[in-house]
């Protein structure tokens, strides 16, 4: 399987594991699975066939392991914006976790600190290695550090995903640092 057709269909499977199931006529169950068969059935009959083989190969080559098979069932490991309960275990954070992003993002940040968008929540980063990555998918990456122990101590919720993101509503601006004073 080739490497354009496997970003191809990774993208197919985020846009409706994470964002936009009805497009296709999938439903999620509250945790956000579906069926592996039923998947396949409504790709193919929206004109989009993958077959067994290149769904699992995605699955197991994906980088960012974004997405999970238990039985046989998938869904995508975090990132929705659809409401979906992914039942993750509350978790103890690093002292120090990193967030990826680009300058011109920075004035907002400033003022609101990290929020989660379009998304439940804000995705942070075990390493800075990861966090530059995600910064350059939109530019030039500014690495920020997060005082995660801080966080933890005044109360702030953390979960961790399946494939090492950590998760958390909102980071005010008080818990930030740029990444390169560390």
């Amino acid at each position: 399987m080739d490497e354009r057709r496997t970003v191809k269909v990774s993208k197919y499977l985020s846009r409706h594991l994470r964002h936009q199931p009805g497009r296709i006529g999938l439903t999620l169950d509250e945790g956000g699975w579906v069926e592996i068969d039923t998947l396949l059935v409504a790709a193919a009959a929206h004109g989009f066939r993958i077959s067994r083989e290149e769904l699992d190969h995605v699955v197991a080559t994906n980088d960012k392991r974004r997405f999970a098979i238990e039985g046989t069932r998938i869904r995508a490991s975090q990132g929705h914006s659809i409401e979906v309960d992914l039942a993750l275990p509350t978790a103890t954070p690093p002292p120090y976790l990193y967030h990826g992003t680009v300058a011109r993002n920075l004035p907002a940040i400033r003022i609101e600190g990290l929020r989660p968008m379009n998304r439940h929540d804000v995705h942070l980063s075990p390493d800075r290695e990861t966090a530059t990555r995600v910064g350059a998918r939109r530019g030039r990456p500014v690495v920020l550090a997060v005082d995660a122990a801080a966080m933890h101590r005044d109360g702030h919720v953390f979960h961790v995903s399946a494939n090492g993101v950590w998760l958390t509503k909102t980071v005010p601006p008080r818990y930030l640092r740029f990444a390169s004073h560390h």
